[in-house]
């Protein structure tokens, strides 16, 4: 069975290129300090990968 995972936005995407705002809205960021749980797999996975300077993941 997979985990799941608990995304926190700690840093604004503003100054980010455009296709991490993307993910990072993608992943139902919206607000800074908002956190989503969603499954752990690898297309989750690799969403965090290319914003991981912007969020804390920690698994559940």
């Amino acid at each position: 069975m997979a985990g799941k995972l608990k995304i926190e936005l700690v840093k604004s995407p503003i100054g980010a290129i455009p296709k991490q705002r993307a993910t990072v809205e993608a992943l139902g960021l919206k607000k800074m300090h908002k956190v989503v749980e969603l499954p752990d797999n690898a297309a989750v996975r690799g969403m965090i990968w290319h914003v991981r300077h912007l969020v804390k993941v920690e698994e559940i």
